[in-house]
């Protein structure tokens, strides 16, 4: 962008512009890339952020894979990887952690030092006041006192913690279905069910950060008083994997069963599978009557494992929301995928790492 550009879109004075500029490109945050070409006049000097100005990283840890990013300070990503997770203990998943950052970071030709800000996401609710995560039933351990201390000490001060689904749903809002919507729903359906909200174009948290934990909704067949569903959630038992498994297995379908196996089956025409993901998407159907009156939100976004088969659900899931609402968001699958989290974890770690940039530099 050129001064004068600049300019209109901040509404500020050029002789104002000029300044803010100079002393950005002497903090090395913005660069000067050439001229204006062509037009009445004088050229005019073109500027753009300086890409190597930060590092950022986002890491999605998940029951199944552990998966991380660094990306400028402009938001290219420069290096990813993903491994499976090393979910026997705490202990051993905050060392695969850590181990894996610093190797990513030289993936990219750096030290982990040069990195700004990084943002991890993880299931369960944050509890700073404890320094711990509460309701993470899928990875064991993981709940105890002083994790996010040992997750800093692991990789540094810079470090922020946020819900998984959260992330997905800000990762839709940078870069998927969510860029063109002020308010929506991510309904995550895989291990575990989950959902983040954005109203008015922010992520709601609520009072605990505990919005969107859907999976403690007493609906389902379950009894929400038993032991299981009071721990893991009594939605979280009907509508997601081990759900899916137990309405295949009652209906003829042998094990060993995953979701995959059965959504698998179904497109092959298999009955028994069908009627399942049928069963499933009624499960669906019910979770998003149930929050569409509250939230009324625009949209809603399917993902996670079981959610990312749109193909299969969606028709199902709208016959079965005309049928027991008269509410209609619109459903879409997501456009990130399994790197919904990921996305949103860069996203987090930029936003966090540019207020640090230029505010060191407004201070100076």
């Amino acid at each position: 962008m050129s001064r004068a550009e600049v300019a209109r879109e901040t509404g500020l004075s050029k002789p104002t512009v000029s300044l803010a500029l100079a002393g950005l490109a002497r903090a090395g945050l913005v660069r000067e890339v050439g001229r204006t070409r062509g037009g009445k006049g004088p050229s005019a000097a073109l500027y753009e952020l300086n890409p190597e100005a930060g590092w950022v990283a986002g890491i999605d840890v998940g029951r199944q894979y552990v998966r991380a990013a660094i990306a400028d300070i402009a938001g290219t990503v420069v290096a990813r990887t993903d491994q499976r997770a090393q979910v026997r203990s705490a202990k051993a998943l905050l060392s695969q952690i850590g181990g894996l950052a610093h190797e990513l970071a030289a993936d990219a030709g750096l030290e982990w030092r040069q990195i700004t800000q990084a943002t991890v996401g993880s299931p369960g609710v944050l509890d700073p006041a404890r320094d711990s995560v509460a309701l993470a039933a899928n990875l064991p351990g993981w709940g105890r006192h002083g994790l996010m201390e040992a997750l800093r000490q692991e990789l540094g001060a810079h470090v922020s913690f946020e819900n998984d689904v959260n992330l997905a749903a800000l990762g839709e809002r940078a870069r998927g279905h969510g860029r063109e919507s002020e308010s929506f729903v991510y309904l995550w359906i895989g291990t575990g069910v989950g959902m983040g909200v954005v109203l008015g174009g922010e992520l709601y948290r609520g009072t605990n950060g505990a919005a969107g934990e859907i999976a403690y909704l007493p609906l389902g067949p379950g009894d929400p008083r038993d032991r299981t569903n009071r721990r893991r959630g009594a939605y979280e038992e009907s509508a997601a994997a081990a759900g899916i498994v137990r309405t295949a297995h009652s209906l003829g379908m042998r094990a060993p069963l995953t979701p995959k196996k059965i959504f698998a089956a179904a497109r092959r025409g298999d009955v028994a599978a069908t009627r399942a993901v049928e069963a499933e998407a009624a499960q669906l159907a019910l979770g998003i009557a149930t929050i569409a009156p509250i939230l009324d939100p625009e949209l809603v976004i399917l993902g996670g494992g079981i959610g990312r088969s749109g193909d299969l659900l969606l028709e199902p899931i709208e016959r079965e929301l005309r049928e027991i609402s008269p509410f209609r968001p619109r459903i879409v699958v997501s456009a990130l995928g399994q790197d919904a989290v990921l996305h949103g974890a860069v996203a987090t770690a930029l936003e966090a790492a540019r207020e640090r940039l230029f505010s060191r530099t407004q201070t100076a």
